[in-house]
């Protein structure tokens, strides 16, 4: 055969074979340029995305069908989407475990990747993104920019960066094989019309880069249920309506999702009232979305069917009833916080004395005098 038929054939191949198979920056190539930006983002879960990193995501894969009989990291796809062999984490019949010893599976969701999002591929199962092919040149939103003498910055031409759903590639919905949704900010289509970005990447102060001074940057911490949750509690609300034989606290979430998302999370409303030197402890409210099999709770790749959800959704304001008559003088003090693992699910994971797991994350508080 000619020479150069087989070059072009084998050239072919190869473009095929790596359509969609991308090299990206590693984080550190951030740091020098991107000081504040990436101590925020090494703080943050986009950083600590993978099992050797996150004490709870190691405790559930480690219990996966696709960790104990396929050893096949499907999660890479949002969890280490750098990897350099995310095509074999994503294909049945390979072989492709998150390394420790492997910086490509260690950056996380990475820097680069984040930024190299060019448009979101809208999917029943779970979306997918579409990353640029040109390695150094980076989406961003700011109009006036300028030239970084290490990337190229694109600005136009990307209307999920500009509105603020670049997330949703990831966070909007995965379903299991049973077809429920699983983990989801769009069970029911809440987030349509909402912008991520304004709430969990909100401005803060300092520079985007050290190249040319700014007073503020979007938050690469993303604010969330591990990290900087108080950046998140200004769009809930508490307030109270006394009667004359009980009172109500009303709780009030403001944004375009549910309070908690995933399904392994508990919220908790702790009322006390407090009535001269004595303490009024009243019982706990609970809020949950349990995913289960047969009336039971199951592990999320088993799971055919909500269990139970009492979960506060979005844009809800959800009324507490506690019949106790308050008296002149008495202050109800109201604590709305959560727990990254519902109790039961961490025994059952074997994490249950884990302190990241135990610590009670306090959202929102409030304190009503009469």
């Amino acid at each position: 055969m000619n020479k150069l038929l087989v070059f072009l054939i084998l050239a072919w191949v190869g473009i095929w074979a790596n359509d969609g198979i991308h090299t990206f920056a590693k984080n550190e190539a951030c740091k020098n340029c991107h000081p504040a930006i990436y101590k925020e983002y090494m703080g943050s879960m986009h950083a600590n995305s993978t099992p050797q990193k996150d004490t709870i995501h190691a405790a559930v894969w480690a219990k996966h069908p696709q960790n104990l009989k396929q050893h096949r990291y499907g999660c890479g796809k949002c969890h280490t989407p750098a990897a350099d062999n995310l095509d074999k984490m994503l294909t049945k019949g390979q072989k492709a475990l998150p390394e420790t010893g492997n910086p490509t599976h260690q950056d996380g969701i990475a820097c680069a990747y984040c930024h190299r999002i060019r448009s979101i591929r809208f999917q029943k199962t779970s979306n997918t993104n579409i990353i640029s092919k040109r390695p150094k040149a980076y989406f961003g939103t700011r109009k006036e920019h300028i030239a970084s003498p290490f990337h190229d910055i694109i600005t136009e031409d990307n209307d999920h960066m500009k509105n603020g759903n670049v997330c949703i590639g990831c966070h909007s919905h995965k379903r299991n094989k049973w077809g429920l949704n699983v983990c989801s900010t769009n069970i029911a289509n809440e987030m349509d019309s909402a912008n991520c970005v304004s709430c969990h990447m909100p401005k803060v102060e300092g520079s985007v880069s050290n190249l040319k001074p700014r007073e503020k940057h979007a938050f690469h911490g993303f604010a969330g249920s591990h990290f900087h949750a108080d950046m998140l509690a200004k769009y809930v609300d508490i307030s109270m309506l006394r009667n004359i034989d009980h009172f109500i606290v009303n709780i009030d979430n403001r944004t375009s999702h549910a309070l908690l998302l995933h399904p392994l999370r508990i919220a908790v409303l702790k009322v006390s009232v407090f009535r001269e030197d004595k303490r009024i402890g009243l019982p706990n409210r609970v809020f949950v979305r349990v995913i289960g099999k047969e009336g039971k709770p199951a592990m999320p790749w088993q799971a055919t069917e909500t269990v139970k959800d009492t979960m506060i959704k979005a844009n809800e304001k959800r009324p507490l009833r506690y019949d106790v008559a308050l008296q002149k003088g008495d202050e109800v003090h109201v604590v709305l916080g959560y727990f990254l693992v519902h109790p039961n699910a961490a025994r059952k994971l074997g994490i249950d004395n884990d302190p990241v797991v135990n610590e009670f994350h306090i959202l929102k508080k409030a304190i009503f005098k009469i």
